[in-house]
């Protein structure tokens, strides 16, 4: 089995440095030539199924890569981790490393724990591959989701620093199981 998970482009929020968490944002011109150019790197790849969080900017990414050949699922196991009262505020009041303590396992201000991430995904994972083991199957989520299973695919200790990879707009990796 084959998974390919994918950031969704940039949104305006994004650009601005802002918390969007749950916030149903849109992608903004830049996100969508992102899509396009992460497009034609996917073309040649034949995916059995998309899954994709129900937010707009992941299901708008999920289209313009493979909208037009791939039956997409929407899955709310995909959608963005929950970043309470600290949504819609500057990046720069979120304390990151506190955020991705799997030890600490943080929830202040009603922002989603760590762990209860990583469990949310591995439901998610546990699932796919029971269901599609010999399919290649894309995944278009958010940072939170795309970082956390990057970790839980490649059976990384969860006590370490999980911050290691750049979850950056259209990131893109493909992980054989």
């Amino acid at each position: 089995m084959k998974i390919t998970l994918v950031r969704h482009g940039q949104t305006d929020s994004n650009y601005n440095n802002v918390l969007q968490g749950r916030t149903n944002n849109q992608l903004n011109d830049i996100g969508r030539m992102q899509c396009q150019q992460l497009r034609k790197q996917l073309k040649n790849i034949n995916f059995s199924f998309c899954y994709m969080s129900p937010l707009i900017r992941t299901v708008e990414t999920a289209f313009i890569l493979v909208g037009d050949y791939v039956e997409t699922f929407p899955d709310v196991r995909l959608i963005e981790r929950d970043m309470g009262f600290l949504e819609g505020k500057s990046r720069e009041e979120y304390d990151v490393k506190k955020y991705w303590d799997y030890d600490l396992n943080c929830s202040d201000y009603g922002v989603e724990s760590i762990q209860d991430l990583f469990t949310r995904c591995q439901n998610f994972l546990d699932y796919v591959v029971k269901k599609h083991s010999e399919e290649h199957i894309l995944v278009v989520s958010h940072g939170a989701i795309i970082r956390a299973m990057h970790h839980l695919l490649h059976h990384n200790d969860l006590y370490a620093n999980l911050l290691d990879v750049d979850i950056s707009n259209c990131y893109c990796e493909t992980i054989e199981l």
